[in-house]
């Protein structure tokens, strides 16, 4: 089937759309001169344009937001029959470890879907997990302690600072600035807010001061990594950590998202540049993900790169993140999604001729 006739179903979760209120500059105040424009867009009308740029480039696409339930996805799948699935589905009932069940259903359908199987998702998510596989393949990752239960103290052998974060979340989620502790009284508190607040273990790591490295990962069984963006820090005030927040992610209003800038390509020593890609590729391998991903890591004052984490189905807001690098490798927005879905396509019927 050629690209022209593939039906694609843009598929989500956002349980209540109607919440969505984009504010404006007049209702924040900002002391700050912001570096970002501050874009008055849903993700549910990202997702329409989405539809509407792949519809121009010759798919059949439309998308579909099951709001937290999953017959709305198989009465679609029933009533459409789509040849792709491009899967978006986050936090499922408001639980981050469900996206993996989701998936799974898929692999029982049959269904082509783009993105990471159902294991590669449970592995990246569980923190703990992670770490323990990446470091089993001999890639660097900051030294840990996990604690799951709140103590009247915690013993640890780390140096500080130390970063502390929920264990199974993602999107930056519990990561702010409070989250990196100095001493063993802001350690304690750490913990037991992250415990239970988001009622989970607490992963507490060295905070590897240096420089913040993204390398995104195009492709499935010859996966190709693209040009390295890097979060510039230099613009970051005094009273914030140089991180990458939960508010330099999503919040338009906080100050950390302005202050957090991308460069793309990273100026970077060509050894240093090779040797990131190849940590990269190998991490990509080593955690089963596919079609898209990206491998945030830091580069230490010493020249050592530090897997943080391996982010499965990263964001493919046009503009940012993942796009931002394949951008610089030649890719369109469209061209990029184009792939992917070709990539979910091809794979699923690669193993329909061998099953």
């Amino acid at each position: 089937m050629k690209q022209k006739n593939l039906k694609v179903a843009i598929v989500y979760n956002e349980p209540h759309p109607e919440m969505y209120k984009m504010p404006t500059k007049k209702e924040e105040i900002i002391d700050f001169v912001p570096y970002f424009e501050v874009e008055k867009i849903t993700p549910m009308q990202e997702y329409e344009i989405m539809a509407n740029r792949l519809s121009k480039a010759g798919f059949d696409a439309y998308t579909l937001n099951i709001k937290d339930n999953i017959f709305n996805f198989i009465s679609d799948y029933k009533k459409n029959t789509p040849d792709v699935v491009f899967n978006f589905v986050e936090i499922y009932k408001d639980k981050p470890y469900l996206e993996m069940n989701v998936v799974s259903l898929y692999e029982l359908l049959g269904v082509a879907y783009t993105g990471a199987p159902p294991m590669a998702l449970a592995n990246c998510q569980n923190k703990q997990l992670a770490k323990r596989i990446l470091s089993s393949a001999g890639i660097l990752t900051p030294h840990f302690i996990y604690f799951d239960k709140i103590q009247k103290s915690y013993h640890h052998k780390l140096k500080y600072p130390i970063i502390v974060k929920p264990a199974f979340e993602d999107a930056s989620v519990g990561i702010e600035n409070s989250a990196i502790v100095t001493d063993n009284k802001s350690l304690k508190k750490r913990i037991d807010f992250v415990i239970d607040h988001f009622k989970q273990p607490a992963l507490c790591e060295e905070f590897i001061d240096g420089r913040e490295l993204n390398v995104a990962v195009l492709g499935d069984e010859k996966p190709t990594p693209l040009p390295i963006s890097e979060i510039d820090f230099s613009q970051m005030p005094d009273h914030l950590y140089n991180i990458v927040s939960y508010q330099a992610k999503w919040d338009p209003f906080h100050e950390a998202y302005h202050k957090t800038i991308p460069i793309c390509p990273a100026k970077l020593p060509k050894k240093i540049e090779k040797q990131a890609k190849e940590i990269a590729l190998k991490a990509f391998k080593i955690m089963s993900v596919r079609d898209y991903a990206r491998v945030d890591m830091r580069l230490s004052k010493d020249n050592q790169l530090y897997v943080l984490e391996v982010n499965p189905n990263p964001d493919l807001t046009e503009g940012a993140g993942f796009m931002r690098s394949s951008f610089a490798a030649g890719y369109s927005y469209v061209k990029t999604l184009s792939k992917i879905i070709m990539l979910a396509y091809k794979r699923r019927k690669k193993n329909q001729f061998f099953s």
